[in-house]
């Protein structure tokens, strides 16, 4: 089977599930190509997968010349294969509008929802309704992605399947961990590994430590590993607050933070499947989350989830764990338990071949030569 995969700009996550699925598939012996900007085809060594690669020079925002040679490269390149598989709303409605009047089936998995309201939003609503009206399968992140997809008209749209990262080896022990960080050995650690920008709500937490302590006299340190464009604007708030959060920036330790921690903590607004809290399950972390996207789809039971943007809930939760040791043990019980159940590269692997049957065994508009699902004749 010839399979092109396509993806756009992507800090991670996307990037790595593109990479594993390129490997498996060339090592199921199919014949791959990958399309992505030069950085990323750099970045996630998807010439070492044994995969052909092509430049596809996209940026993360539209550009009428550049997204012109895209789309020009698109159907040079896909028109060839049996399946095209994009990675993210900017490249599959690029390749939803290459491949219209073509029989080649498209499927186009959405790693992110909307950012909300603004010209960003407004923009990737309209991806969104191209992606659903020119693709043949889409799959989703999460429950709430699928569920706008089915509401826009798309012809199928399911729950994707994203290998969990492995478990990553633990460096330093909790007690050099928590010496590096200045703290003694009662102090208790909280652990928030975050991108700093507003999806991620930084706030939550903030507030709620805040609030937490009005109610509890708590030795505690909460600190957060990353960086983002709302550093120095948090780091203004937790100076005026006075509140024991920590902004850490980058780390590559972060495998021993979260096994030093006494309970991991998530404030976003919106996740996928979130790889720290996949991190955290691996190591048996006490985890606490807001109840965003996927984040319960991943946790399952192995998390005490709380309502978005809820201060109230999070501090309650937090001085929960915190404060009772048998609600830790059992937290972290839970998450072994769930994360011996994450899906692995051969279940992500598994799933893409089945969506790729399901696809190209269907009977679709366009198989004579006409038009794709949802768009105009060529």
């Amino acid at each position: 089977m010839r399979v092109a995969l396509v993806m756009g700009t992507s800090a991670g996550g996307t990037g790595r599930h593109v990479h594993d699925l390129a490997s498996g598939l060339v090592g199921a012996g199919h014949d791959v190509v990958v399309l992505a900007p030069a950085g990323e085809l750099d970045q996630f060594a998807f010439v070492g997968t044994g995969a052909r690669t092509v430049v596809l020079g996209v940026s993360d925002r539209p550009h009428p010349v550049r997204d012109a040679r895209a789309l020009a490269t698109l159907r040079e390149v896909c028109g060839a294969a049996d399946v095209v598989h994009a990675h993210g709303a900017r490249v599959g409605a690029l390749s939803a509008a290459a491949l219209v009047g073509r029989s080649t089936p498209l499927v186009v998995t959405l790693h992110n929802a909307s950012p909300g309201r603004g010209l960003a939003g407004r923009i990737h609503a309209v991806l969104e309704r191209v992606v659903a009206r020119g693709s043949d399968l889409v799959l989703g992140v999460s429950a709430d992605i699928v569920e706008v997809q089915r509401r826009l008209g798309a012809v199928g749209a399911e729950l994707a399947v994203i290998a969990a990262p492995p478990p990553t080896p633990v460096v330093h022990d909790r007690f050099a961990v928590r010496h590096a960080l200045g703290i003694g050995a009662r102090t208790l650690l909280l652990v928030t590994v975050a991108r700093l920008a507003p999806q991620k709500d930084l706030d939550l937490l903030v507030d709620a430590v805040a609030e937490m302590l009005c109610r509890h006299d708590v030795d505690v340190l909460a600190v957060v590993a990353g960086e983002g464009p709302d550093r120095d604007r948090l780091q203004q708030r937790i100076d005026a607050a006075g509140v024991p959060v920590r902004l850490l920036g980058h780390r590559s330790d972060v495998a021993d933070l979260i096994a030093a921690a006494d309970a991991v903590v998530s404030t976003a607004r919106w996740e996928g499947q979130p790889v720290a809290l996949q991190e955290a399950l691996h190591a048996g972390a006490a985890i606490v989350a807001t109840d965003a996207g996927g984040t319960g789809a991943v946790v399952d039971e192995a998390a005490i989830l709380v309502p978005v943007g809820d201060v109230a809930s999070m501090a309650r939760a937090l001085a929960d764990v915190l404060l009772h040791a048998a609600v830790r043990d059992d937290l972290r019980s839970r998450a072994i338990s769930r994360g011996s159940e994450l899906p692995t590269s051969a279940d992500a692997l598994e799933a893409a071949l089945t969506a790729y049957a399901s696809v190209r065994s269907a009977e679709r508009p366009g198989s004579d030569g006409g038009s794709r699902p949802g768009q105009p004749p060529a």
